[in-house]
Parts: structure tokens; C-alpha cells; sequence
């Protein structure tokens, strides 16, 4: 299980370089210790969790942020086969998207997701919404072991 004060490795899946930009931002400015890897892509990402080619020594991450509207294969793929195999479903996605859609929301849960968030578009809130983010998964929810 985590501890409070043990950094964890968080995938954000996020092809917008201003929303990774951001998130970074959001960690450093509130001293976030945990480790951000970026995937741009859905292919990326899954390539990133399965630890092929060039992320064979990828760490299997603690935590998935994913981004719904991305290229190559959208989050909802992502997420579907995240979700259907055994090695990777113990990983908790949130879904960080712009999209308040029902349907995308619904889908989303449908799929397993662990959290449905809407991206705010003002950078304090942005940072306020990582923070919370970061302190339920960090401090009060136990994860899994790796």
C-alpha cells in the first residue's frame, strides 16, 4: 500500500502540450514529489503499460490520468482494454477530460473508470483540481501493491 509521504508514478495520457505543460506546472507549484510520465497517444499509453519498445523499463504506474480525445486511439479504447486485462485493471484511471458530455461520462463509468474529472479552463482551478487529484489518491485511498 502507499503512504501518504511516498511518491508514486502517475501516467497522464494528454496529446494537448499546453494541458501537460500545465499539469506539470500544477505539480511542481504544490511540490508534488510523485513521477509524471507522459504518453501523447493511446497507442503511446498502452505501449508505456505493456513496456514495449521504447518503454521497456517504463515502471508500471500507480495511477493513469487519461485525456478522452486523443489520436491514434481515443481514451475510451484506452480505457476499454486497460480495463479488460488482468495485469492492468488494478491500475485506477481518472478520466481528466474537457468533455461534460452525459454520454462520455456514462461511457466512461460503463468502462471502468475509477473517476470522471472535467479539465477546468482557468490555470488556478486547473492546479486546485490536480491537487485534489493528487491528495485522494495519495493520502486517503490505499492502492494496490506493485
Amino acid at each position: 500500500m502507499t503512504q501518504a509521504h511516498e511518491p508514486i508514478d502517475i501516467l497522464l495520457v494528454e496529446d494537448d502540450p499546453g494541458d501537460v505543460l500545465m499539469t506539470r506546472e500544477a505539480f511542481e507549484h504544490h511540490k508534488i514529489r510523485n513521477a509524471l510520465h507522459i504518453a501523447s497517444d493511446g497507442v503511446e499509453a498502452l505501449e508505456f503499460l505493456k513496456r514495449k519498445g521504447r518503454f521497456g523499463q517504463a515502471p508500471r504506474p500507480d495511477l493513469i490520468l487519461l485525456d478522452l480525445n486523443l489520436p491514434r486511439k481515443d481514451g475510451r479504447e484506452v480505457l476499454g482494454e486497460i480495463k479488460q486485462d488482468p495485469d492492468l485493471r488494478t491500475i485506477p484511471v481518472v478520466v481528466l477530460t474537457t468533455s461534460e458530455a452525459d454520454e462520455d461520462i456514462v461511457r466512461s463509468y460503463d468502462l471502468h473508470a475509477n473517476a470522471y474529472v472535467t479539465k477546468p479552463v482557468d490555470f488556478e482551478k486547473f492546479v486546485e483540481v490536480v491537487r485534489k487529484i493528487d491528495e485522494f489518491w495519495v493520502t486517503v485511498v490505499k492502492l494496490p501493491r506493485r
